[in-house]
């Protein structure tokens, strides 16, 4: 039998990687990991304060957001996962996307589930190790159906949302979805935009998220050191191993992204 060895920084990220799973998998069988009331939103933004700071983020346009200036979906997710709000933009339900309302919400479960005290993710962090070859092959996963299906389209988007108080579950891998930092560097939950390209959903969901003042990120894959996409795709590979494509279509996003640690920056220091 051939033996692979494997060096120290590979171990790591192998090691980072199966504990990650590890937490995702007790979270989705409901197994309990700490003393908390599954029903507590108590630490992450409400209706109306979603619904102001992305209300705020997209009125800036697709000029400082990039992508096609639509109107988004937000959603945030507590600790253990449980959908605490779902927000829109728009004049009405109809305005964004509305496939994006159940994908707001993943992309915010996502990002809770693979992040921790001491090591965030963003949605779109988790891209290159989901592709076939990488070693994240098969995470990606559909949302609980009776979840994001369920109840009056009438009630969608706004405080009797019909997801709230329940699990959505699913893994999305592209931007848009990240984890949220309480002042003291505790992991409070997820929060997730959708409805315009990728890319943009990232920037516009790193705006509320400082916004909010919940981005007291303690380390990340990207520069900063941060939750940031990396855009380093190149022939389909990505050389770190955490990286996102650029985005096709309206405004390019590629500047915007890599300059928002230097003008909207994360972590304790900010």
């Amino acid at each position: 039998m051939k033996c692979i060895k494997l060096n120290s920084a590979e171990v790591a990220y192998k090691f980072s990687w199966f504990a990650l799973l590890a937490f995702a998998l007790t979270s989705a069988l409901g197994i309990p990991t700490w003393a908390q009331s599954p029903q507590d939103c108590s630490k992450v933004p409400d209706y109306n304060s979603l619904k102001n700071a992305l209300t705020a983020a997209v009125r800036q346009g697709s000029g400082a957001n990039s992508g096609l200036g639509n109107q988004e979906w937000a959603a945030v997710v507590n600790r253990d996962g449980i959908v605490c709000a779902v927000v829109f933009s728009g004049p009405n339900r109809g305005a964004q996307w509305l496939g994006s309302r159940v994908i707001a919400a993943e992309k915010a479960n996502t990002a809770n589930a693979f992040s921790t005290n001491n090591f965030a993710l963003a949605t779109g962090n988790v891209y290159a190790g989901a592709q076939p070859g990488g070693p994240l092959y098969g995470i990606i996963g559909p949302p609980n159906p009776a979840v994001a299906f369920a109840g009056d389209p009438q009630q969608f988007g706004q405080q009797t949302d019909p997801m709230l108080g329940k699990a959505i579950g699913g893994v999305i891998v592209f931007g848009g979805g990240l984890a949220l930092y309480n002042a003291k560097g505790e992991l409070v939950g997820g929060l997730g935009v959708s409805g315009d390209t990728a890319c943009a959903d990232h920037v516009v969901a790193w705006k509320m998220r400082r916004a909010l003042k919940l981005n007291t990120v303690p380390m990340g894959v990207a520069q900063g050191p941060s939750d940031n996409l990396i855009l380093d795709f190149q022939n389909g590979i990505s050389p770190s191993g955490y990286g996102h494509p650029s985005c096709k279509g309206g405004q390019p996003a590629d500047d915007i992204i890599k300059s928002l640690n230097s003008k909207e920056p994360v972590g304790p220091k900010h």
